[in-house]
């Protein structure tokens, strides 16, 4: 049970027995400065009103009928109100013996068992390679999957390909376009067109392929280009293109240590299955389309305020076509909460006035005001030295997501994305994300473990005999920075539980630097192995506690813990 909980359960047990009403929460922080205590909250200001007195005097009663908690040592009561609580140092040491043997598992908790979650991030249309905003939302939808699995939720995530519609016709006209050029035909792009070289590169290889096919093959592909009707050509050179570019979308992604449990085709398992037709008639049911001007309309706007949508929207044209829209809504309706009860999607910032109409669009089907969510994944700048940087061989206009890999690597590239909010535009320094130094979070963090593994192997190397964990007696850890860690690593469940909660999987990676910054002092200030064996076997044990929750809490994020740096 993280500590926060059992601090709240004393709360409540105080204020039963002095008679005072019993708060609907009881939120904890961690106060910046020491002599402010290790946990503070500001229940008695909360309960002023509903208890007749002043917040301080609630507090003051709170600390006199404080059940007896081997937890704290003890209780004060600050400025107007707010409760103050130190921890035991002798509970402390006890507290790492549980966080040692826990394992792997110390930090998973069942604050999200039972849950049912579909979760969609990048779905960047198969239209050409992954850019470096894809690298983000991948980096935080995976690790925001593997927090609410280590919550107990049944996490099933999804790349949503969008291989239907305009943009996959206009991927067909421009692959046509370019095999045509490759075979000395005059063609041009169309108007909408993808002019990158990758196209290009794609086009010979299909060419390459064609001359390696059977003779039937290639007369089939030749008389294809010659007499071949527009949607025949339309369905084959986009089908060839959006199969390749997803291929090299999965090995990408594989590389960055991110396998989906699904892909999603709205050809297949969307238009195919005639689902936005059949949610056009659901709507319809429920009276909520109507005919203007040839077109059917949702109307969004009649279903109050409270849903947020400002104005209706068209599910099918004048000219018989359902919209994206509608696409999306009958995908959503029948797929995604065909098997889950709650449906994260991580979108671009070019989809904020999406989300209103998709969310009107779920209530109106039935599905609870927040069953459908949506995080908007903000754009990254990329900078070396500070300076901004294009980073793309073939084409200036966008970085790849390749590339940047190729560059700073898996760990430094996932870790940097989850430095800050998603919601929160971010700075990607190219140098920074290389240099071995305090500066680099992710080499920072990491170096803490390799230390760690370092002490180990230097008592290996001197013949000492490390007994197990769990019989080391922890009682010689006495020095204030030695509780001070202590303290930190009893925080890591209830920073995970509210990463969860909060669906912030940057609050780890902010934790983890944090507990790197305590833990690198310690190390270069007290030795360990030293010639007081109680001693040096409670600081190996100390230091086994760290590594593992750094161990921990990387894994979360997808990052690795190596052993040597």
């Amino acid at each position: 049970m993280p500590i926060t909980e059992r601090l709240t359960e004393g709360v409540r047990a105080a204020l039963a027995r002095a008679g005072l009403p019993e708060p609907e929460a009881c939120l904890w922080e961690v106060p910046r400065q020491a002599e402010h205590g290790d946990y503070a909250t500001n229940v008695a200001l909360t309960l002023a009103r509903a208890a007749r007195r002043t917040p301080r005097q609630v507090a003051e009663l709170i600390v006199k009928h404080f059940p007896s908690l081997l937890e704290v040592e003890r209780l004060e009561v600050a400025g107007p109100g707010f409760l103050n609580v130190f921890l035991s140092p002798a509970w402390c040491t006890r507290a790492l013996g549980e966080i040692l043997a826990a394992g792997d598992a110390y930090g998973r908790g069942e604050s999200e068992r039972g849950r049912r979650v579909r979760l969609e991030f990048v779905s960047a249309n198969p239209t050409g390679p992954l850019v470096i905003v894809s690298a983000r939302a991948a980096a935080v939808g995976d690790s925001l999957a593997r927090l609410l699995r280590a919550q107990g939720a049944q996490i099933t995530t999804e790349f949503y390909v969008n291989d239907a519609g305009t943009q996959f016709e206009a991927l067909a006209r421009s692959l046509e376009a370019r095999v045509l050029q490759e075979l000395g035909q005059p063609a041009s792009l169309p108007d909408n067109g993808y002019p990158g070289d990758y196209l290009v590169d794609l086009a010979r290889e299909y060419l390459a392929e064609q001359r390696g096919a059977s003779v039937p093959e290639r007369e089939a592909a030749d008389a294809l280009l010659v007499r071949g009707g527009e949607r025949e050509r339309l369905e084959h050179f986009g089908r060839y293109a959006v199969s390749r570019i997803l291929e090299q979308q999965r090995r990408v992604l594989r590389d960055y240590g991110v396998e989906f449990d699904v892909w999603t085709s709205e050809q297949r398992d969307v238009r195919d299955l005639h689902l936005p037709e059949k949610v056009l008639e659901e709507l319809a049911a429920r009276k909520l389309t109507y005919e203007h001007e040839g077109a059917l309309w949702f109307r969004s706007s009649a279903l109050g305020e409270e849903v947020g949508d400002d104005k209706d929207r068209v599910l099918r044209r004048s000219n018989g076509e359902v919209t994206y829209f509608a696409v999306d809504v009958a995908y959503h309706h029948y797929v995604k909460f065909r098997s889950a009860d709650r449906v994260i999607n991580l979108f671009g910032p070019d989809h904020h006035g999406y989300v209103p109409r998709m969310k009107a669009a779920m209530q109106a089907l039935g599905h609870p005001p927040d069953a459908f969510e949506v995080l908007i994944v903000q754009l990254v700048t990329l900078l070396r030295d500070g300076q901004p940087v294009r980073m793309s061989k073939r084409r200036g206009e966008f970085v790849l997501m390749e590339e940047l890999l190729e560059e700073v690597g898996r760990d430094a590239a996932r870790f940097t994305f989850l430095t800050r909010r998603h919601d929160s535009p971010l700075e990607f320094d190219l140098a920074v994300a290389t240099r071995q130094s305090a500066e680099n979070p992710v080499y920072y963090v990491q170096y803490a473990h390799a230390r760690i593994a370092s002490i180990y192997k230097q008592a290996a190397e001197q013949g000492i005999g490390v007994p197990p964990l769990g019989e080391v007696d922890l009682s010689p850890l006495r020095e204030g920075e030695e509780i001070a860690i202590i303290k930190r690593l009893v925080q890591y469940p209830e920073i995970v539980r509210g990463a969860a909660r909060a669906l912030e999987p940057h609050r780890v990676a902010y934790w983890l630097r944090e507990l790197a910054g305590v833990f690198h002092p310690y190390y270069k200030n007290h030795r360990v192995i030293l010639d007081d064996r109680r001693l040096m076997f409670a600081r190996l044990a100390l230091c086994a506690g760290v590594g593992r929750v750094v161990r921990n809490g990387l894994a979360l994020l997808g990052v690795s813990a190596p052993e040597s740096m």
